[in-house]
Protein backbone atom coordinates (compact mmCIF):
# COMPACT_ATOMS: atom_id res chain seq x y z
CA UNK A 1 0.00 0.00 0.00
CA UNK A 2 0.92 3.85 -0.56
CA UNK A 3 1.89 5.42 2.58
CA UNK A 4 1.98 8.83 2.58
CA UNK A 5 2.88 11.47 5.07
CA UNK A 6 -0.13 13.81 6.19
CA UNK A 7 0.96 17.05 7.11
CA UNK A 8 -1.30 18.23 9.97
CA UNK A 9 -1.14 22.01 9.78
CA UNK A 10 -3.19 24.91 11.07
CA UNK A 11 -3.50 28.10 9.01
CA UNK A 12 -4.87 29.90 6.23
CA UNK A 13 -5.08 28.20 2.98
CA UNK A 14 -5.35 29.48 -1.01
CA UNK A 15 -8.45 28.45 -2.91
CA UNK A 16 -7.98 27.66 -6.75
CA UNK A 17 -10.68 29.18 -9.29
CA UNK A 18 -9.74 26.62 -11.45
CA UNK A 19 -12.72 24.56 -12.52
CA UNK A 20 -13.93 21.36 -10.76
CA UNK A 21 -16.09 18.67 -11.54
CA UNK A 22 -16.04 17.50 -7.64
CA UNK A 23 -17.14 19.69 -4.75
CA UNK A 24 -14.00 20.68 -2.51
CA UNK A 25 -14.42 19.79 1.43
CA UNK A 26 -11.92 20.02 3.95
CA UNK A 27 -11.60 17.91 7.28
CA UNK A 28 -10.45 19.65 10.54
CA UNK A 29 -10.23 17.95 14.20
CA UNK A 30 -10.59 19.30 17.28
CA UNK A 31 -10.18 18.23 20.65
CA UNK A 32 -13.45 18.33 22.61
CA UNK A 33 -13.85 19.06 26.08
CA UNK A 34 -17.17 19.32 27.51
CA UNK A 35 -17.77 20.37 31.22
CA UNK A 36 -22.15 20.38 32.08
CA UNK A 37 -23.40 21.78 29.17
CA UNK A 38 -20.63 23.89 28.05
CA UNK A 39 -18.15 22.80 25.18
CA UNK A 40 -14.39 23.59 23.98
CA UNK A 41 -12.90 23.19 20.95
CA UNK A 42 -8.96 22.67 21.64
CA UNK A 43 -6.43 21.87 19.98
CA UNK A 44 -7.32 22.44 16.20
CA UNK A 45 -5.90 20.48 13.14
CA UNK A 46 -6.20 20.80 9.43
CA UNK A 47 -6.44 17.22 8.35
CA UNK A 48 -6.32 17.14 4.25
CA UNK A 49 -3.44 19.17 3.15
CA UNK A 50 -2.86 16.42 1.64
CA UNK A 51 -5.87 17.12 -1.19
CA UNK A 52 -6.82 20.71 -0.26
CA UNK A 53 -8.66 21.42 -3.45
CA UNK A 54 -10.27 18.00 -3.53
CA UNK A 55 -13.16 16.08 -1.98
CA UNK A 56 -12.40 14.69 1.64
CA UNK A 57 -15.43 13.48 3.29
CA UNK A 58 -17.55 11.10 5.24
CA UNK A 59 -14.94 10.59 8.21
CA UNK A 60 -15.64 7.86 10.73
CA UNK A 61 -12.93 6.61 13.57
CA UNK A 62 -11.94 3.35 13.76
CA UNK A 63 -10.22 4.08 16.95
CA UNK A 64 -9.19 6.77 19.40
CA UNK A 65 -6.42 7.86 16.70
CA UNK A 66 -7.53 6.46 13.10
CA UNK A 67 -9.71 8.20 11.04
CA UNK A 68 -10.99 6.75 7.43
CA UNK A 69 -12.53 9.23 5.36
CA UNK A 70 -13.63 9.04 1.39
CA UNK A 71 -11.10 11.21 -0.99
CA UNK A 72 -10.92 11.86 -4.34
CA UNK A 73 -8.81 13.85 -5.92
CA UNK A 74 -9.09 16.72 -8.39
CA UNK A 75 -7.70 15.00 -11.49
CA UNK A 76 -9.36 11.14 -10.17
CA UNK A 77 -12.43 10.05 -11.91
CA UNK A 78 -13.05 7.76 -8.47
CA UNK A 79 -13.59 8.08 -4.78
CA UNK A 80 -11.31 5.85 -2.50
CA UNK A 81 -10.79 5.25 1.54
CA UNK A 82 -7.88 6.96 3.11
CA UNK A 83 -6.58 5.78 6.75
CA UNK A 84 -5.50 8.76 8.76
CA UNK A 85 -3.15 8.21 12.12
CA UNK A 86 -3.43 11.28 14.04
CA UNK A 87 -0.20 10.04 16.31
CA UNK A 88 1.92 9.59 13.50
CA UNK A 89 0.62 12.48 11.04
CA UNK A 90 0.53 9.81 8.45
CA UNK A 91 -1.70 8.83 5.62
CA UNK A 92 -2.49 5.18 4.25
CA UNK A 93 -4.20 4.26 0.71
CA UNK A 94 -6.66 1.62 2.07
CA UNK A 95 -9.18 0.89 -1.12
CA UNK A 96 -6.83 0.79 -4.74
CA UNK A 97 -9.34 -0.95 -7.21
CA UNK A 98 -10.95 -0.20 -10.36
CA UNK A 99 -14.17 0.63 -8.29
CA UNK A 100 -15.35 3.43 -6.16
CA UNK A 101 -15.90 3.49 -2.76
CA UNK A 102 -17.37 5.66 0.01
CA UNK A 103 -18.97 5.95 3.45
CA UNK A 104 -16.66 3.96 5.58
CA UNK A 105 -18.16 2.37 8.54
CA UNK A 106 -16.42 -0.05 11.17
CA UNK A 107 -18.56 -3.35 11.72
CA UNK A 108 -19.56 -4.18 14.71
CA UNK A 109 -17.65 -6.94 16.87
CA UNK A 110 -15.48 -7.33 13.74
CA UNK A 111 -12.27 -6.54 12.26
CA UNK A 112 -13.65 -5.51 9.36
CA UNK A 113 -15.37 -2.30 7.72
CA UNK A 114 -18.34 -2.01 5.37
CA UNK A 115 -18.41 0.75 2.97
CA UNK A 116 -20.34 1.31 -0.37
CA UNK A 117 -19.11 0.63 -3.51
CA UNK A 118 -19.43 2.09 -7.51
CA UNK A 119 -19.07 -1.26 -9.25
CA UNK A 120 -16.85 -0.92 -12.09
CA UNK A 121 -20.18 -2.98 -14.33
CA UNK A 122 -21.08 0.09 -17.09
CA UNK A 123 -24.08 0.71 -14.47
CA UNK A 124 -22.41 2.32 -11.59
CA UNK A 125 -24.50 -0.26 -9.26
CA UNK A 126 -24.11 0.91 -5.92
CA UNK A 127 -24.61 -2.15 -3.08
CA UNK A 128 -22.64 -2.46 0.37
CA UNK A 129 -19.05 -4.51 0.43
CA UNK A 130 -17.64 -5.26 3.70
CA UNK A 131 -13.52 -4.74 3.63
CA UNK A 132 -10.69 -6.46 5.93
CA UNK A 133 -9.29 -3.71 8.03
CA UNK A 134 -5.65 -5.40 7.68
CA UNK A 135 -6.25 -4.96 3.64
CA UNK A 136 -5.62 -8.26 2.67
CA UNK A 137 -8.26 -8.85 0.14
CA UNK A 138 -10.60 -6.35 -2.07
CA UNK A 139 -13.71 -7.29 -0.25
CA UNK A 140 -16.55 -8.75 -0.64
CA UNK A 141 -20.37 -7.95 -1.30
CA UNK A 142 -22.38 -8.16 1.26
CA UNK A 143 -26.03 -8.10 0.11
CA UNK A 144 -26.36 -9.26 -3.92
CA UNK A 145 -29.43 -8.09 -4.51
CA UNK A 146 -29.69 -4.79 -2.59
CA UNK A 147 -28.67 -1.87 -4.96
CA UNK A 148 -28.43 2.00 -5.24
CA UNK A 149 -27.40 1.70 -1.83
CA UNK A 150 -26.17 5.13 -0.91
CA UNK A 151 -24.93 5.34 2.66
CA UNK A 152 -25.52 3.12 5.93
CA UNK A 153 -25.07 2.89 9.17
CA UNK A 154 -24.54 -0.63 11.83
CA UNK A 155 -27.48 -1.49 14.21
CA UNK A 156 -26.38 -4.81 15.07
CA UNK A 157 -23.64 -6.99 13.80
CA UNK A 158 -25.93 -8.23 11.83
CA UNK A 159 -28.60 -5.31 11.40
CA UNK A 160 -27.85 -2.65 9.36
CA UNK A 161 -29.72 0.65 7.71
CA UNK A 162 -29.51 1.60 4.25
CA UNK A 163 -30.05 4.90 3.04
CA UNK A 164 -31.74 3.55 -0.92
CA UNK A 165 -31.24 5.81 -3.57
CA UNK A 166 -34.43 6.62 -5.74
CA UNK A 167 -37.42 9.13 -6.13
CA UNK A 168 -37.94 9.33 -3.40
CA UNK A 169 -34.83 8.30 -1.30
CA UNK A 170 -36.33 5.13 0.80
CA UNK A 171 -35.05 3.94 4.42
CA UNK A 172 -34.56 -0.11 4.19
CA UNK A 173 -33.31 -2.33 7.34
CA UNK A 174 -31.56 -5.26 6.37
CA UNK A 175 -29.84 -8.37 8.26
CA UNK A 176 -27.05 -9.48 6.83
CA UNK A 177 -27.46 -12.87 8.36
CA UNK A 178 -29.88 -13.64 6.84
CA UNK A 179 -30.44 -11.39 3.58
CA UNK A 180 -33.87 -9.71 4.59
CA UNK A 181 -34.76 -6.41 4.21
CA UNK A 182 -37.79 -4.45 5.02
CA UNK A 183 -38.29 -0.95 3.03
CA UNK A 184 -40.19 1.74 6.30
CA UNK A 185 -39.94 5.08 5.03
CA UNK A 186 -39.83 7.36 2.33
CA UNK A 187 -37.86 10.60 2.02
CA UNK A 188 -34.96 10.32 4.36
CA UNK A 189 -31.70 12.08 4.51
CA UNK A 190 -28.30 11.01 4.75
CA UNK A 191 -27.91 11.08 8.18
CA UNK A 192 -27.72 8.10 10.31
CA UNK A 193 -26.79 7.76 13.74
CA UNK A 194 -27.35 4.67 16.72
CA UNK A 195 -29.33 5.28 19.83
CA UNK A 196 -28.80 3.36 22.72
CA UNK A 197 -28.77 -0.65 21.87
CA UNK A 198 -31.11 -0.73 18.66
CA UNK A 199 -32.62 2.92 18.07
CA UNK A 200 -32.09 5.09 15.25
CA UNK A 201 -31.82 8.55 14.53
CA UNK A 202 -32.04 9.60 11.29
CA UNK A 203 -32.94 12.86 8.94
CA UNK A 204 -37.11 12.46 7.78
CA UNK A 205 -37.80 15.10 5.15
CA UNK A 206 -41.32 15.61 5.92
CA UNK A 207 -41.38 18.91 3.40
CA UNK A 208 -39.52 21.23 1.21
CA UNK A 209 -38.47 23.21 4.28
CA UNK A 210 -39.52 20.63 7.33
CA UNK A 211 -36.87 18.49 8.48
CA UNK A 212 -36.88 16.24 11.40
CA UNK A 213 -34.22 14.16 13.39
CA UNK A 214 -36.44 11.15 14.25
CA UNK A 215 -35.95 8.30 15.96
CA UNK A 216 -36.87 4.64 15.22
CA UNK A 217 -37.37 1.47 17.64
CA UNK A 218 -35.38 -1.17 14.99
CA UNK A 219 -37.60 -4.00 16.89
CA UNK A 220 -41.38 -2.29 16.47
CA UNK A 221 -40.14 -0.11 13.42
CA UNK A 222 -42.24 2.82 15.34
CA UNK A 223 -41.13 6.25 14.83
CA UNK A 224 -41.28 9.66 16.69
CA UNK A 225 -39.93 13.68 16.42
CA UNK A 226 -36.73 14.07 18.41
CA UNK A 227 -36.56 17.27 17.04
CA UNK A 228 -36.51 19.97 13.62
CA UNK A 229 -33.32 20.46 12.21
CA UNK A 230 -31.47 23.45 11.67
CA UNK A 231 -32.59 25.18 8.30
CA UNK A 232 -31.62 22.51 5.46
CA UNK A 233 -28.92 20.91 8.05
CA UNK A 234 -29.19 16.81 7.89
CA UNK A 235 -25.27 15.89 9.05
CA UNK A 236 -25.06 15.25 12.86
CA UNK A 237 -23.45 13.22 15.79
CA UNK A 238 -25.54 11.41 19.01
CA UNK A 239 -23.26 11.73 22.08
CA UNK A 240 -23.06 9.39 24.94
CA UNK A 241 -25.02 11.33 27.25
CA UNK A 242 -27.68 11.91 24.87
CA UNK A 243 -26.68 14.79 23.20
CA UNK A 244 -27.27 15.92 19.25
CA UNK A 245 -24.34 18.08 17.59
CA UNK A 246 -25.13 19.51 14.49
CA UNK A 247 -23.49 22.21 12.26
CA UNK A 248 -25.40 25.13 9.90
CA UNK A 249 -22.60 27.31 8.22
CA UNK A 250 -19.92 27.53 10.56
CA UNK A 251 -21.53 27.28 13.84
CA UNK A 252 -22.10 24.02 16.01
CA UNK A 253 -25.45 23.59 17.81
CA UNK A 254 -26.30 21.13 20.75
CA UNK A 255 -29.77 19.58 21.67
CA UNK A 256 -29.92 17.24 24.75
CA UNK A 257 -34.18 16.60 25.47
CA UNK A 258 -33.33 16.56 28.88
CA UNK A 259 -31.54 20.15 29.19
CA UNK A 260 -33.02 21.98 26.35
CA UNK A 261 -36.16 23.23 24.43
CA UNK A 262 -33.99 23.80 21.29
CA UNK A 263 -30.82 24.26 19.75
CA UNK A 264 -28.31 25.82 21.63
CA UNK A 265 -24.77 27.20 19.88
CA UNK A 266 -21.73 25.54 21.10
CA UNK A 267 -19.02 27.13 18.98
CA UNK A 268 -18.50 29.08 15.86
CA UNK A 269 -15.78 28.02 13.78
CA UNK A 270 -15.34 31.05 11.51
CA UNK A 271 -11.75 31.82 12.68
CA UNK A 272 -10.55 28.84 11.17
CA UNK A 273 -11.71 29.78 7.63
CA UNK A 274 -14.68 26.87 8.66
CA UNK A 275 -18.03 28.43 6.66
CA UNK A 276 -20.20 25.33 6.18
CA UNK A 277 -19.66 22.43 8.66
CA UNK A 278 -21.72 19.35 7.26
CA UNK A 279 -20.14 16.25 8.17
CA UNK A 280 -19.07 15.14 12.10
CA UNK A 281 -17.65 12.23 13.21
CA UNK A 282 -16.38 11.97 17.17
CA UNK A 283 -14.22 9.45 18.48
CA UNK A 284 -14.29 7.68 22.09
CA UNK A 285 -11.75 10.03 23.44
CA UNK A 286 -13.48 13.76 22.55
CA UNK A 287 -11.84 14.39 19.30
CA UNK A 288 -14.36 16.03 16.83
CA UNK A 289 -13.77 15.58 12.91
CA UNK A 290 -15.60 18.53 11.23
CA UNK A 291 -16.31 18.67 7.34
CA UNK A 292 -15.86 21.60 5.53
CA UNK A 293 -17.99 22.09 2.10
CA UNK A 294 -16.08 25.02 -0.05
CA UNK A 295 -18.21 24.79 -2.74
Amino acid sequence: MRLLVLLLVLGTYIHTTSAQTIPTTKVYAFKMIQKGENYHFTNPRYLSGFNPNGYNNQPHFVDDHTLYMTTQFPDDRQTDIYSLDLLSKKLTRVTATVEGEYSPIVMPASNTFSAVRVEADGAGTQRLWKFPIDRTNDGQVIFEDIKGVGYHYWLTPEKVALFIVDQPNKLMIANQSTGAAVELLNNIGRGFQKIGNEKLAFIHKTAADTWYIKEMDSYTYRFKNIIETLPESEDFIYLSDGTFLMGNGSKLYKFNKVFDTGWKEVADFKHYGITNITRLAVSNNGTIAIVDKVN
